[in-house]
């Protein structure tokens, strides 16, 4: 085991204020969200689809505590979305953080070399305004920047209230979970210290802690 010495200066650019929603790409993601809500404890929140104007996916989004889920499937042909689903099944396309500036992040990771996926745009709709932009990490992942500018609508712009409520949560105790401890990026042989220094290198992240092989087998 290994720690790191903690760097006592900030990056000039950007903070990293915590998860802001995983977006999850599945096969059906009114299923999925019901799964959530009746054996989990989470909460119906937000809704995008053919009622909200969204003629290419429908994403249902919910919530327990600060966890913010989003789960979308496409509505007819959608080369990416299928090709991602028949590769992986249903699994995370994109683990998105809450930060200050996402221009700012993004910019200096495209300096550095990130590939981009989402140049920074800006959102608005009668809630508010915000800002998101998109790089490509490991494999098929994407992280994306959220820059909650004054937005107070139930997820982001283009969204509307969800119109179901979970019953269940009503007569049924809550697991009360809080928030996401971390997220694991599971990598191909040898490729564990690339994806850590690439966190390092393009969003200056800081390597606290690490284990290899010597501590940890099967």
């Amino acid at each position: 085991m290994v720690d790191y010495e903690k760097p006592t200066e900030r990056p000039a650019i950007g903070v990293f204020h915590g998860f802001d929603h995983v977006r999850f790409w599945v096969g059906n993601a009114k299923q999925t969200a019901a799964y959530y809500t009746t054996k989990m404890g989470f909460e119906y929140v937000a809704y995008s689809g053919l009622e909200t104007g969204n003629r290419e996916t429908t994403c249902h989004v919910v919530k327990q505590g600060d966890i913010v889920y989003a789960f979308e499937n496409a509505l007819g042909p959608h080369e990416e979305m299928n090709a991602h689903h028949a590769k992986h099944g249903d699994g995370v396309k994109d683990v998105a953080f809450t930060v200050d500036d996402s221009a700012g992040i993004y910019n200096k990771a495209i300096e550095r070399g990130a590939q981009s996926v989402r140049a920074p745009e800006t959102l608005k709709d009668e809630n508010g305004s915000v800002i998101v932009s998109s790089v490509k990490t490991y494999g098929d992942t994407i992280h994306t920047f959220v820059q909650r500018v004054d937005y107070k609508g139930p997820f982001l712009p283009s969204f509307k209230a969800h119109p179901l409520k979970e019953v269940l949560n009503t007569v049924m105790p809550i697991p009360g979970l809080q928030f996401m401890d971390h997220c694991v990026g599971n990598q191909p042989d040898g490729e564990m210290e690339p994806a850590a220094s690439w966190y390092e290198k393009m969003l200056d992240f800081h390597r606290f802690w690490s284990v290899d092989d010597k501590q940890i087998n099967t």
